[in-house]
C-alpha cells in the first residue's frame, strides 16, 4: 500500500513539472490544481515537496515557476544527450559532407551541445559545441520554433497533422525540414529537422557549411537522423 501511494505521488510531483515546464508563464496553485485534476490540498503538499527541494518557486505575486535545481538536472542531462546523439551525428556528417549538430532549446536560444565535422572533406564549417544563437536565427532555432507550433496545435486541436508531414505532398512547405542560408553567417546555408515524439526535449538536429546544399537529397538524409535519434532517445 505504501509503494502504491509513494508511486502516485511520484507521478502526480512529475506531471506538476511537466505543467510548470509547458511555456514561460507561472501559474497559481489553484490553475495547477484546476489542470491537474487535484484537490489543492494536494498541490500544496506536492509544491512544498518541490520547493524544498529547489524544483519550484514563487513569485511575489505568488505564481509557481520551475526553480532552479532543474537547472542543475538538465546540465547533467546534456553530457547523456551528447554522447547518445555522436553516432546519428557522426554517420550524418560522413554522407553529406557537412557539419552535424544536435541544438537544445535554453528559453529563447538554441545552444549546440554536440557538433561532428566530416572526415573527407578539403574544406568545412566549423561549428563550436556550446554555440548559441536566438532561435529565431538559422535552421536550427527555427526547426525548434516549428515544433513548438506544432505542439501548440496538437494541444488545441489533438489529431491534427503537423505541418511538414510526410504523408503530405513533397512541396516546399510541406518538406520536413527547415533550410536557411546566410542567417547566422554570411555564405552559411543550414538544415535542420525538430527532435518530435519527445515530450520532455526541445531540439534539432541539422547540418551547416559554406558549400552548396542539395536540399531534395541532404534534406531527407537530415530528417531521417532526426528520426533515429529520437528513437534512440525514447528508449
Amino acid at each position: 500500500m505504501m509503494a502504491a501511494e509513494s508511486a502516485q505521488t511520484l507521478e502526480r510531483g512529475l506531471r506538476l513539472l511537466r505543467l510548470l515546464a509547458d511555456g514561460n508563464r507561472g501559474r497559481t496553485p489553484t490553475e495547477l490544481a484546476q489542470e491537474l485534476g487535484l484537490s489543492r490540498p494536494v498541490v500544496y503538499r506536492l509544491l512544498t515537496t518541490l520547493q524544498n527541494e529547489g524544483f519550484a518557486r514563487r513569485d511575489a505575486q505568488g505564481r509557481v515557476h520551475l526553480g532552479f535545481g532543474v537547472l542543475v538536472m538538465a546540465q547533467a542531462v546534456q553530457p547523456l544527450l551528447r554522447a547518445a546523439a555522436l553516432p546519428a551525428l557522426r554517420a550524418l556528417a560522413e554522407q553529406v559532407g557537412a557539419t552535424a549538430h544536435l541544438t537544445v532549446a535554453e528559453g529563447e536560444d538554441g545552444v549546440a551541445i554536440a557538433v561532428v565535422e566530416p572526415s573527407w572533406t578539403d574544406m568545412h564549417l566549423s561549428y563550436r559545441e556550446g554555440s548559441r544563437h536566438p532561435l529565431t536565427r538559422g535552421a536550427a532555432g527555427l526547426a525548434i520554433l516549428a515544433l513548438r507550433e506544432e505542439t501548440a496545435r496538437e494541444q488545441t486541436h489533438p489529431g491534427a497533422r503537423p505541418a511538414g508531414d510526410e504523408a503530405e505532398p513533397e512541396t516546399a512547405a510541406a518538406r520536413p525540414f527547415l533550410v536557411t542560408e546566410g542567417q547566422l553567417q554570411e555564405g552559411a546555408r543550414g538544415i535542420a529537422v525538430p527532435l518530435r515524439g519527445l515530450p520532455w526535449l526541445e531540439a534539432s538536429v541539422g547540418v551547416v557549411t559554406f558549400g552548396l546544399l542539395d536540399v531534395d537529397a541532404v534534406g531527407p538524409r537530415v530528417a531521417e537522423a532526426a528520426r533515429d535519434l529520437a528513437h534512440t532517445l525514447a528508449q
